[in-house]
């Protein structure tokens, strides 16, 4: 069977398209270069959060995070965390379900900015299905729940959310 190769469109540090293509894991970024990766943060009625445990086999294998992954060549932002959504829990969001929350420009290997997109709804853990097999389960948590991860060290060191952005988030009207 072929390997099916990941590729995502190169922007510079102003992201900007630099119309350069990079294979995932097979490119070397220089300077200056940068791919995009997006997160969703899911909220339910209660405001507690949704989160999923990542398979053994990933990079920080077992731990818990928000979904998300990184955006492939062609796609926007919203396109990708759409698509990451669906991947992985087998949740159907439309774009005008989502509210941009804010970027994080990181300089990692490999460097990236990274979208923080918000979705506001109830959702049954019990219907959720682990399509592409990078997720093995999902709960909900309260805030202090999440802290309690992170103080354990059980949620993945990338996060980049925190209780700041969700207290912003809750003073976001509802996501139609």
């Amino acid at each position: 069977m072929k390997e099916l190769l990941e590729t995502w469109d190169i922007y510079d540090k102003n992201r900007k398209k630099t119309g350069k293509i990079a294979v995932r894991d097979k490119y070397q970024f220089k300077e200056g270069e940068y791919h995009i990766v997006v997160t969703a943060i899911i909220l339910n009625s209660k405001n507690e959060l949704l989160m999923s445990k990542r398979a053994g086999h990933k990079k920080y294998p077992l731990m818990w995070e928000c979904t998300g992954g990184s955006i492939l060549e062609g796609e926007t932002s919203l396109e990708g965390i759409i698509r990451e959504v669906n991947e992985e829990l087998g949740i159907q969001f439309q774009k005008g379900d989502a509210k941009f929350i804010k970027e994080i420009r990181r300089d990692k290997i490999p460097p990236d900015f990274k979208d923080l997109w918000l979705f506001k709804k109830d959702i049954d853990i019990n219907q959720l299905i682990f399509l592409d097999g990078e997720v093995v389960d999902a709960k909900w948590v309260t805030i202090d729940e999440f802290k309690e991860l992170i103080k354990e060290n059980k949620i993945i060191p990338t996060i980049d959310f925190n209780t700041e952005d969700y207290e912003k988030l809750l003073s976001y009207n509802n996501v139609e």
